[in-house]
């Protein structure tokens, strides 16, 4: 794969991005694409190993040495259709995903691995702009119906494959556009939104049907849901998690998502009545995620007087640790383009107070340095560090602390069984719930998590749906699957 010395020849490259203080002005995307000749030449360091472990790091089983390939022989319409194969949707995870492939490459051994997300994006990207992506409708339909409740990248992923089934899906989205938290949980600048838009366009050519602003059990009748042959929940796991901290109530402590929410809105031209903005503020973000990265380049593209990120958690190592060897997940630290944007990141600190003043205002946020007791067999300690309390001026304060699980109003309706984690619970390898015609994946079934574990989890489950129906499936699994939960 690639060229037999191409890793020995050239290094990783990167795209770069604009300038702080320019994009930091708008809400639009800010990379600097590599060349075509810098492409081809990032797809040859793919070093022919003899096992290739991004196969084994990618949730979807992407064939990564076979598009890498095609890239540096310059066959672009061939990476894309081996890409596509796949991963439905390459445009979202080339922006969005951590690239678990990338950290399980094994030249990422001796040197930087190959620059698999990136390679991906372009491929994506040339195939829009060649007009190779078509809308492919099934030439045959059987009669049945299926409903996917929620819009998401596992939502989506369901669809599409149970559409090329032959089936008829009609997606349900309660919020007012396609894409779930791709849509307003992930910030304009990190990917717009017309990039869901164009891909939307090609699944309601393929026959697709989406139906907005319908809350399937709020304002749309569990009873018209039954009435489907078939049911597949990828409402994923929205239920946000809170701080039981003193104070917390205070006119200015505000969920990540609600803040994230009404910018994207207001940059689509939507009015929102009360937007919490960071402007002139001293803001905290608590939380140190992608959540909370997201909320720190918003805050200085609203103007804020300054941003604080707080993290409960030991600062990681720069490089791998010893905990995370390769080929696994490394814990070690991430510095995001959001954080080189102007943040004062802190770590092992907790909030003890939220301090607000005489109408209930927040102005200030009272915290305690910490540390980890770490024995082994017990679950660790949080130990407090005596006189280490400090209070911090605080206007806004950002909680991106994660998600808990699902909401439970279609589990209750529906007659659902929860696991133990309160995730929608399903059988092993089948997503099938305790009621056989009904299916779960992405987020709803294994808990927050990334996206293209969400993209893999919609077309598995698509995958065992097709089979209940019909009896049998010609819809692609990924060999192995992931593991049985603990």
């Amino acid at each position: 794969m690639g060229k037999v010395t191409g890793f020995k020849e050239f290094e990783r490259k990167d795209e770069s991005y604009t300038a702080v203080q320019e994009r930091v002005g708008h809400y639009k995307e800010f990379t600097v694409p590599l060349s075509e000749a810098e492409i081809t030449k990032q797809g040859s360091r793919c070093m022919d190993c003899g096992i290739p472990f991004c196969h084994s790091g990618c949730p979807l089983g992407n064939l990564i040495p076979d598009f890498n390939h095609m890239v540096h022989q310059g066959e672009w319409q061939k990476a894309s259709w081996i890409l596509h194969s796949t991963n439905n949707f390459p445009e979202f995870t080339g922006r969005l995903c951590p690239a678990p492939c990338e950290k399980a490459c094994v030249l990422g051994i001796i040197e930087e691995p190959i620059s698999i997300e990136n390679i991906e994006k372009n491929i994506v990207e040339r195939a829009f702009a060649e007009g190779w992506i078509k809308p492919q409708p099934p030439k045959t339909r059987t009669g049945k119906t299926v409903a996917v409740v929620g819009s998401g990248p596992a939502g989506l992923a369901a669809a599409q494959q149970l559409n090329r089934a032959g089936h008829l899906v009609t997606v349900f989205e309660r919020d007012d556009a396609v894409g779930g938290l791709l849509r307003y949980g992930i910030p304009n600048f990190k990917m717009e939104k017309g990039v869901i838009d164009r891909r939307v366009a090609i699944l309601e050519a393929e026959g697709i049907t989406f139906k907005v602003n319908t809350n399937v059990g709020v304002n749309y009748d569990i009873n018209d849901l039954k009435a489907f042959d078939s049911i597949v929940l990828c409402g994923g796991a929205t239920e946000r998690r809170g701080l039981p901290t003193p104070g917390a109530d205070a006119d200015g402590v505000v969920q990540a998502m609600d803040f994230l929410t009404q910018q994207t809105k207001v940059v689509f031209g939507q009015k929102i009545e009360n937007q919490v903005l960071a402007t002139g503020k001293d803001v905290i973000v608590i939380g140190g995620g992608d959540t909370g990265s997201d909320c720190v380049g918003t805050s200085n593209r609203q103007g804020a007087k300054s941003v604080t990120n707080f993290e409960i958690m030991p600062k990681p190592p720069v490089g791998r640790s010893e905990s995370t060897p390769w080929p696994y997940w490394p814990l070690q630290l991430k510095t995001s383009s959001s954080h080189k944007e102007g943040v004062e990141r802190n770590w092992l600190i907790n909030t003890k107070e939220f301090i607000k003043d005489a109408n209930g205002k927040l102005i200030a946020l009272k915290t305690v340095n910490v540390e980890w007791k770490m024995v082994p067999g017990q679950r660790p300690e949080l130990i407090e560090i005596a006189g280490s309390e400090k209070t911090w001026p605080c206007d806004l304060a950002l909680l991106a602390l994660g998600f808990t699980g699902p909401e439970k109003t279609l589990s209750s309706q529906l007659g659902l069984e929860l696991d133990f984690r309160s995730n929608y619970k399903a059988e092993y390898g089948k997503y099938q719930t305790n009621i056989p015609n009904i299916f779960t994946a992405g987020d709803m079934r294994r808990g927050q998590s990334l996206i293209v574990w969400a993209i893999s989890e919609g077309r598995e489950a698509a995958r065992q749906v097709d089979l209940y129906l019909m009896g049998s499936t010609n819809l692609p699994t990924k060999e192995g699957g992931d593991l049985p939960p603990l």
